[in-house]
């Protein structure tokens, strides 16, 4: 036992010069991870705002100008043009000027006077389907509000309603991306940065020296898995830092279960780029097996869209995807301070993807090629 913890000493030092020694591969683990994690939670929004308007007004009455007004105060749109027609207001749409043409009625201040009603068109440039659909729906919110302004009087009596958003009151998209991203991040380093250790000494030359040893497989593995899982923790408490400093976002849950839960994590993700690096020849080969892992991660995992809203065979799908559990996981501590008795099962389910990835580094790794 002494001998075998002496071995596993001596390869850890050599795995960590090794990583020193390599600039470009010490930048890759920390800088860019860190970089996805300042720039992505900005980037990937899909709350729509700064939405281009052109408003046709054929009406000019002091109702259709307070509702022009209105709309322009919301956050959510640019009144860009105000055009006389509205064959001139589809020429900026057609030359991407507008996403949503918004037309007034002719005597539309009468008809509400007399009838009561009037109806304004829509017209949106469902290109972007998204924008389109988000756009007009927020255009109907205003003017279904503007509409109760209007038919509001005096003392008359009416249901209020009060919404009230929990776990995330101000709706804001960042605290949904965020600890997302921080699980992701752990996917790169443990998954894709190990692909690249095993193959690389293979391309090298230099694993043929270990090889002739006696070390056993499990023990030279476990010593390419150590130094990825301490650069992976160390990662994320930068990570944690940094949505601290930047977003002001901290877990309302305990830090300790985040980081007993990455630990598991790190080191199934890390078996896996294990065991994808022991069965590849060259790095190329290593480095696009994990790129198109890493993409069905990402999008199976529901980082960018909710897992609910996917169709029912890609739910199944889901259920064998290691990174849905963490970006769930992280969510509910950060969000809803969730606590260790409330993860169990997404715990048991990482500890099985633990011993299947490490189990196929093991048996894929041969010291005899």
């Amino acid at each position: 036992m002494m001998n075998k913890l002496r071995i596993l000493r001596f390869l850890l030092e050599k795995e960590f010069k090794q990583i020193k020694r390599d600039s470009l591969l010490l930048r890759l683990m920390i800088f860019i991870p860190l970089l996805q994690l300042i720039v992505l939670p900005f980037a990937a929004n899909f709350e729509m705002k700064n939405i281009n308007l052109a408003i046709v007004d054929n009406d000019h009455s002091p109702i259709s100008t307070r509702l022009t007004d209105k709309i322009r105060s919301s956050a959510y749109f640019n009144v860009a043009v105000e055009q006389k027609s509205y064959e001139s207001a589809l020429f900026f749409m057609q030359k991407n000027k507008a996403d949503i043409i918004v037309e007034y009625p002719s005597r539309m201040e009468n008809k509400l006077v007399r009838e009561g009603k009037a109806s304004l068109s829509l017209t949106a440039n469902a290109v972007n389907a998204t924008k389109a659909g988000l756009g007009s729906a927020y255009l109907a919110t205003i003017i279904r509000q503007y509409n109760l302004d209007l038919t509001s009087v005096g003392k008359t009596s009416s249901v209020q309603v009060k919404s009230m958003y929990l776990y995330n009151p101000y709706l804001d998209y960042k605290a949904y991306m965020v600890p997302g991203i921080l699980a992701f991040l752990l996917t790169l380093v443990g998954g894709f940065l190990s692909a690249l250790n095993i193959v690389g000494e293979k391309e090298k030359g230099t694993i043929e020296q270990i090889n002739v040893t006696p070390v056993p497989k499990s023990l030279f593995l476990l010593s390419k898995l150590i130094p990825f899982w301490v650069l992976g923790l160390f990662i994320l408490t930068l990570g944690l830092l940094l949505s601290w400093i930047i977003y002001g976002f901290v877990p309302v849950g305990r830090l300790w279960v985040i980081y007993l839960f990455a630990a598991l994590y790190l080191i199934a993700l890390t078996g896996l780029g294990l065991a994808v690096s022991s069965i590849s020849s060259t790095q190329q080969q290593a480095m696009f097996t994990m790129f198109f892992c890493n993409m069905l991660f990402a999008l199976l995992s529901g980082l960018f869209t909710p897992i609910s809203s996917m169709p029912g065979w890609a739910q199944t799908i889901t259920l064998f995807n290691p990174v849905r559990y963490f970006v769930e996981v992280m969510r509910m501590i950060y969000l809803k301070g969730s606590s260790f008795s409330d993860i169990t099962g997404y715990f048991l389910i990482v500890c099985l993807f633990l011993v299947l990835f490490n189990t196929f580094a093991v048996i894929g790794y041969r010291k005899k090629s």
